[in-house]
This record gives structure tokens, sequence and C-alpha cells, in this order.
């Protein structure tokens, strides 16, 4: 549960920068408030910025960018989205708890909070997303999921090169609208490849190692042994380490070989 003492409507990115910075230990930015109900908060400014036009999907200069306002229902249903790297970035929403609450759920939120268990920010790594920040400008979105988190800025957009990587995305789950036990995402882009692992249970990162058996031909079952002997695993209520370790080997695998039949097709 948390609790507001002031609510606002910036009518500008400028007000709402302002009005964060007075403090910004106690304030937040608001979008649908979804991953803020997990958790305990007196918020003394609540600054909402779903009138400030950050809801736009739009594809542009060569790149697919993602307002932070867009919901997770959109990246399902929006064709310049569904059109884009096989699919994966609805398919890693699709299991999300369910429509309604995905249809709240934004991707701004999901992303500045740099939850472990995020499915978004695992299919993001693999596309080599960048994020625009209100104040901080743009920086891979690898950069900023490692940085601690801070609430002295506003995250504006995520920015995906509209270069034509195939992907995959892999999940495993206790039900299926569960959080993830553990999640993969793997791009190729002219025999290049890119793997990242979340659900760790920590944030998800990028397996250089993996890529790499990849990038020298050496195939995906050694690509999936390299991301469960180079990454880190922990163990929380959904599932042990060991148990994960075992799971990215396997779900390295099959998304590295859904993208090689995808590159096929």
């Amino acid at each position: 549960m948390y609790t507001i003492k002031s609510y606002v409507f910036p009518e500008s990115l400028e007000e709402a920068d302002e009005l964060l910075r007075r403090d910004c230990r106690s304030s937040a930015i608001l979008g649908g408030c979804c991953w803020l109900k997990m958790g305990h908060r007196r918020i003394r400014w609540a600054i909402d910025l779903t009138r400030l036009g950050l809801d736009q999907i739009e594809v542009k200069d060569g790149w697919l960018e993602l307002g932070a306002s867009v919901t997770l229902h959109q990246l399902e249903t929006h064709p310049d989205v569904t059109s884009r790297f096989d699919g994966i970035l609805g398919e890693s929403v699709s299991h999300i708890v369910g429509v309604p609450f995905r249809n709240c759920a934004t991707v701004g939120g999901s992303v500045f909070s740099r939850f472990g268990f995020s499915d978004l920010t695992c299919a993001l790594l693999a596309l080599d997303a960048t994020v625009v920040l209100y104040r901080g400008g743009e920086v891979p979105l690898a950069q900023f999921m490692a940085t601690p988190i801070s609430f002295d800025d506003i995250l504006l957009k995520v920015r995906i090169r509209d270069d034509g990587r195939r992907a995959a995305y892999q999940s495993a789950r206790r039900s299926s609208t569960d959080f993830p036990t553990m999640a993969v995402a793997v791009s190729c882009l002219d025999g290049r490849w890119t793997v990242s692992v979340g659900a760790r249970p920590a944030r998800a990162v990028r397996s250089e190692q993996a890529a790499r058996c990849l990038n020298d031909g050496l195939g995906a079952a050694a690509a999936g042994q390299a991301a469960a002997e180079e990454l880190t695993y922990g163990t929380d209520l959904r599932a042990g380490a060991d148990y994960r370790r075992k799971l990215a080997a396997v779900l390295v695998r099959r998304a590295a070989e859904q993208c090689m039949e995808e590159n096929k097709g």
C-alpha cells in the first residue's frame, strides 16, 4: 500500500522535472501505478505523466521508439511492434498477470524500476535498446541497467534501432501468469549474436560468453552451457540457484535454436 499527499498532472516535462527536483526522495513519477502497488511508500508529490503525450509508438529515422507511457498491452497489439524482431516484445509481456493489468502497466515503469523479474528489460537488452532520460540524455539500456536506481530523472522513451534483426524469447513460469522463474532473449543481426538472461532473480544482464559461442559457430547447446556457467543465479520462493542455472542452459539453447530457424525462414 502507498499513500500520497499531493497528486499533480504537470502540463510539460519542464514542470514535471521541477516538481521532481523539489524533493526527489519523497516524489514519484507515475504512469499506470501498477508496480507501485507492490510496495509500501509514503509519497509527497505524485507526478502523473499521462497527459504529456508519452504514450506514442513511432518509427522514424531508422528507430522504433516506445514512449514511457506506452502500455505493455500496446506492445502486444501495435503493428509497428508486432511486425518487428519476430514479435519478441509482445511475446515477452504476453504472460504478465492479465490484459487488464497490461493495459495499465507501462514501458517506463517496467524499465526505470530495473526489476529482476522484468520480462521486458530482458527482451530489450537483446535488442540493444537505449533509454532517453530528461536530464541524462540517451544511454544504452545495458549501461542503465547496471547503475543504481536514482529518482532524480525522468525516463522519456526507449529506442531500438530498426535494423531487421531476428530475435526470440523464452521463459519458464510456475503458472501461466506468474512472474518468470527464468527469462532469456537472443537476437542475431548479420551473424552477430546478443544473449540476455533475466529473472536470475537479479536484474537481466547479457551473457557475453554465450554470444561468443554463437558467434564462433559452436552451437546453441554450447551457448546455453556458457550462460549457465558465466552468470550468477540466486534462490527465492520461485526456484533455487542450481535449478535456475539448469534452466538458463535449456532456455538459451531453445531461444538460439528458435532464432536460427527464423533466420533460415
